[in-house]
């Protein structure tokens, strides 16, 4: 028997959490030489947790402010940054500083701040910038956790996501515009990343459920040329698809099909169906419902591919068990649900030969592959 305290038993796991969680052992610790590396580096370690927020809240002014693309085109000083967006130099600097400290920018000469190479590459990431910028609803949610987790009644998170409660033609086109933008960013590093842990070899058509703007299917138009697609989402997600793949020279090749998955049959004919970023925005039950559909939509020796952020069942993970287990919680429906998890959702509406690779980037996303029998 284990428990978090690495592979100790159980009992001596309690000894040793015990004797450590003591305020007079942690300072004999601190000091003592064979253990006080150890004590320093868990100290570290706790306060990067307790200034998790505020590291966070530094990232989100830098991206509000438009700074690291101020500084693409060279160094720049507080004054010169704080001038152009109204911020006061000695309050521009102490951002600034938070910032170099980050590692996001280098500090030169004369007081002059550069991008750093941390800095740079989040600009490089496709939609990251956005979803740091819709991050403030979250926040607000997380405000206090407490009340997160106790279930409020609304949520700021969950007016941003309206369609994952099905809201179908209520939803404003403004708002769908919003959250289509987003996704539509934010899925083409989903999109690489699946792709390279699936393949698509003998897969003749392929339906893209809940597919929104076609960022997806616009990937696999081009890692697949073979592959004839349908992409399938509300009828307010998808007009910009049309324009997505005409500019992407695919439209000989997709196929558009307007509807819910909650309220009408998926289009048939497909020989694969992908789920990409859509279970773990829903319930059991909206989920065991879509796999049957799923399931009757495809023929046999059918494959289903499933890719979205996973939590890590026995062996929690950083990214899916803190981050979108509680993004989750603030959009009030949906999990992040293990593969294990998932796999028996699969295996409830009647799939077999379920496999779920290693993940390359799992902050990305974790892929799950599952077949209808012959």
């Amino acid at each position: 028997m284990s428990d978090a305290t690495g592979d100790l038993p159980a009992w001596r796991g309690g000894w040793l959490n015990r004797l450590v969680a003591r305020p007079g052992f942690q300072s004999w610790a601190s000091a003592f030489p064979l253990t006080r590396g150890r004590a320093r580096k868990d100290g570290a370690v706790l306060f990067d947790l307790v200034q998790g927020f505020v590291q966070s809240q530094v990232l989100m002014a830098l991206v509000e402010m438009n700074v690291f693309r101020r500084l693409r085109a060279g160094p720049q000083s507080a004054e010169d940054l704080g001038r152009a967006v109204a911020i006061a130099p000695d309050r521009m600097q102490v951002l600034l500083q938070a910032a170099a400290a980050l590692g996001l920018l280098t500090r030169g000469r004369g007081g002059r701040y550069r991008l750093a190479r941390k800095g740079a590459a989040l600009m490089g990431v496709p939609g990251l910038e956005a979803m740091i910028r819709h991050h403030k609803a979250f926040y607000a949610d997380l405000a206090d956790p407490v009340a997160l987790l106790r279930g409020p009644e609304r949520t700021e998170l969950s007016a941003f996501w309206p369609y994952v409660f099905g809201a179908g033609g209520e939803i404003a086109p403004d708002v769908a515009a919003t959250y289509s933008d987003l996704m539509a960013q934010s899925q083409r590093l989903v999109a690489q990343d699946t792709l390279r842990a699936v393949s698509l070899k003998g897969v003749r058509r392929l339906l893209d459920v809940g597919g929104g703007t076609g960022a997806f299917l616009e990937a696999v138009g081009h890692a697949a040329p073979e592959v004839e697609m349908v992409l399938f989402d509300l009828p307010q997600v998808v007009p910009e698809a049309q324009s997505r793949f005409d500019a992407a020279g695919l439209s000989d090749r997709v196929s558009i099909r307007a509807g819910s998955f909650r309220d009408d049959p998926l289009p048939r004919g497909a020989d694969a169906i992908s789920l990409i970023r859509v279970l773990y925005d829903h319930a059991d039950e909206t989920v065991g419902a879509l796999l049957a559909a799923v399931f009757e939509a495809l023929p046999p020796g059918g494959r289903l591919i499933i890719s979205e952020p996973m939590g890590g069942g026995r062996k929690p993970d950083a990214a899916g068990d803190v981050y979108f287990a509680f993004y989750t919680l603030a959009m009030q429906t949906g999990r992040a649900r293990s593969p294990d998890e998932i796999a028996a959702l699969c295996r409830a509406a009647g799939f077999a030969a379920i496999h779920s690779p290693r993940p390359a980037r799992g902050y990305v996303t974790r892929t799950l592959t599952a077949q209808k029998p012959e």
